[in-house]
């Protein structure tokens, strides 16, 4: 299916703007942190003034090194007259700590979540675009640009973040592939972007992943495997041991798993949790019934509890649609 066009509003909303805070979901992930970073990019070659903001935290390796070039808390001059662009998400408390700063803004919404609520003064929704940085790229291109090599690269990463580089696009996913070779003539580079999400993995990363495999549990014939990480295995490996993407390829992988289930306690009071499904199952409608979101094959969330709490109140949700 071919993407939306870009709304006239939300060009107008731009070009009638000279400052703009670029905001995106908490705890972000390629996706959110490239089409912001990008945008960002493409505004200020605009004469715009445009800043990248998040409330974070940071936690997947592979955007670490992007994290020093957002702030959490924009200043009374940084909102001056400022319009806000929300990526990656809908709602503005999503944007977590930072949503009190952006209230009263003028706002746009840029999202491609089939969960996405009405918000701000302009909405830009595809449930149908694989990524946001997708979108992004016809942004920039109905305001006139062609992206920078630096921007083409942050455009596949976020592309190659939710396309799980590329393994969940299918048959009528062509359209995907032709805005990546518009990346690629730009100057991004598959191999490097390969790199930067699989490589220079730690040995503690290939520890903890081990860890989490021995605690599979499997429910419902085999339909459903769980697993978690404990608030001790955060505090002995931190966030840089974690290896979400590898942990959910293998487990995926095995023979009549149809949802993948992975609980972290991220404190004593809060988990998170995330979910991978295969085709049948809309993991995004299980997430939304516990405050998360995501799409129809991936998706999360945050709650307060511990783990052995929300396994039981998950395994419920899931009997509905697996037994």
């Amino acid at each position: 299916m071919s993407p939306l066009p870009v709304p006239k509003e939300l060009i107008d909303f731009i070009n009638g703007g000279t400052r703009f805070l670029i905001a995106g979901h908490k705890e972000p992930d390629g996706d959110c942190v490239g089409s912001q970073l990008a945008l960002v990019s493409a505004l200020t070659r605009l004469g715009k003034e445009a800043i990248p903001c998040s409330a974070g935290p940071f936690k997947r390796p592979e955007i670490l090194a992007y994290a020093s070039r957002f702030i959490a808390t924009p200043s009374e001059e940084d909102r001056k007259e400022a319009r806000v662009i929300i990526m990656d998400c809908s709602n503005a408390g999503r944007t977590g700590d930072l949503a009190p700063f952006l209230e009263h803004l003028p706002a746009a919404v840029v999202d491609h979540h089939a969960s996405a609520e009405s918000f701000g003064t302009v909405s830009f929704v595809d449930p149908a675009a694989p990524s946001v940085t997708f979108m992004t790229l016809a942004l920039i291109e109905a305001l006139g640009l062609k992206p920078t090599p630096e921007e083409a690269e942050l455009l596949l990463f976020g592309l190659c973040t939710d396309t799980g580089f590329f393994r969940h696009v299918d048959s009528n996913g062509a359209e995907t592939f032709e805005y990546t070779a518009r990346l690629l003539r730009a100057g991004a580079s598959p191999k490097k972007t390969f790199i930067a999400m699989n490589g220079g993995k730690s040995l503690d990363s290939r520890i903890l992943m081990g860890l989490i495999l021995s605690r599979v549990e499997t429910h419902f014939g085999g339909k459903l495997l769980l697993s978690y990480e404990n608030f001790e295995d955060t505090e002995r490996f931190g966030l840089q041991g974690r290896d979400s993407d590898a942990i959910y390829q293998l487990l995926q992988s095995v023979a009549g798993v149809e949802a993948v289930v992975l609980i972290r306690q991220e404190t004593s009071e809060n988990c998170t949790v995330g979910f991978r499904s295969r085709e049948n199952v809309d993991v995004s409608v299980i997430a939304a019934r516990f405050g998360g979101g995501g799409h129809k094959q991936a998706a999360g969330l945050s709650a307060k509890g511990t783990i052995a709490e929300l396994k039981q109140k998950l395994l419920v949700a899931f009997g509905e649609v697996l037994l």
